[in-house]
């Protein structure tokens, strides 16, 4: 058979003589990898248990972000911030409500530790959310915000520019 050009292979030549298992193996072919089900086992569990603390440390990564926001709304009672804060305090409620549906894939040794991390992540979010509502003055801590008959707190002195001014303008 004539040859079709300086660069071109013929195939077909002794391909009846030659058997597969003849041909050698490329370089870096392994024709079965060992297979050991214990180290499969193994990382099947470690992404488990990393998926698991993903979820859990999820609550606590937001809240950076929730005291960013908290800063930026203010101490003003107006709607933005009321709103902000009340999302802030009952997302979390209802996080820890489904807490079971959240964690009911995830088993392993450390799942017991993991529900802690989360379910301490929602509360501190929950801290955060009643600090912000207290500094906003929404929540009810004195006296007078529960007995009629009592007298609001009066504010015995301000501060302004560094001096002590008397608060009596009567």
């Amino acid at each position: 058979m004539a040859s079709r050009g300086k660069w071109s292979v013929d195939f077909t030549e002794g391909r009846k003589h030659r058997r597969s298992d003849e041909l050698a193996s490329p370089p870096g072919y392994i024709h079965k990898l060992p297979t050991n089900e214990e180290s499969t086992e193994d990382e099947d569990s470690n992404l488990v248990a990393k998926q698991g603390w993903g979820l859990a440390l999820g609550p606590l990564k937001q809240l950076p972000m929730n005291l960013f926001i908290m800063w930026m709304a203010g101490n003003t009672v107006s709607l933005f911030p009321i709103m902000m804060v009340g999302m802030m305090f009952f997302r979390p409620v209802q996080t820890l409500l489904s807490c079971k549906e959240a964690f009911k894939n995830l088993v392993g040794d450390q799942a017991i530790f993991q529900k802690a991390v989360y379910v301490f992540g929602n509360l501190a979010v929950i801290a955060l959310a009643v600090y912000k509502f207290h500094s906003m003055g929404l929540l009810p801590t004195y006296q007078s915000d529960w007995l009629e008959f009592q007298e609001p707190q009066k504010i015995l002195e301000i501060s302004g520019g560094g001096i002590a001014l008397n608060n009596d303008y009567s």
